[in-house]
């Protein structure tokens, strides 16, 4: 009894290390509350011929990144059908989307997919998300090193947050994040 006393505090901070390390998603949620923007990047910008990115529509017409520039935020990712961590956070793009569409334009990439593969994808899950396939090369500045890769840009190409990785997209932090910069481009 006297050597519980006397480490309570070390016993309790060893329970909540193995809580984090071994109670799955409970890292990310803790990251997402405290952190919640991964990385802002407020010096770089994708300049006008990063956006001219040739774009095939899947669910959604033919476009040009470039097109999507001034409108509104766009929220762009690059993933694959066959990246799990991509397939795990689609159900938070989809109420993402469905939530903020008004405000943030979404275009989301298939990456070193068939085109056949996606359609599957999005009709078996009901995902009504805008997705495309690139038909010219990424500029380095939007090239992912990893899946998914998402990039929460602004009006002028400026990138807001970087998230290399799965994210809950869904979260109470990225809405907040979204409706302060939407809030800001209107002043």
């Amino acid at each position: 009894m006297k050597f519980i006393k006397k480490n309570l505090l070390n016993i309790i901070l060893i329970a909540v290390l193995a809580a984090i390390i071994f109670i799955p998603g409970l890292r990310l949620k803790i990251r997402d509350s405290f952190f919640p923007i991964a990385e802002i990047e407020n010096a770089v910008k994708i300049s006008d011929a990063d956006f001219d990115l040739d774009l095939k529509g899947i669910n959604v017409p033919n476009t040009n990144l470039k097109t999507l520039r001034n409108n509104k935020l766009i929220f762009l990712n690059f993933w694959g059908t066959w990246c799990p961590p991509c397939r795990e956070e689609w159900p938070t793009i989809q109420k993402l989307y469905e939530s903020q569409n008004t405000k943030v334009d979404f275009v989301l990439v298939a990456m070193q997919d068939e085109e056949q593969d996606v359609r599957e994808f999005l009709k078996k899950n009901n995902y009504t998300v805008p997705v495309y396939i690139a038909e010219s090369p990424l500029s380095d500045k939007i090239l992912p090193k990893i899946f998914p890769t998402t990039f929460l840009l602004d009006k002028t190409g400026r990138i807001l947050l970087k998230e290399d990785g799965s994210k809950d997209w869904n979260s109470k932090s990225v809405h907040e994040f979204i409706n302060a910069f939407v809030k800001e481009s209107i002043k």
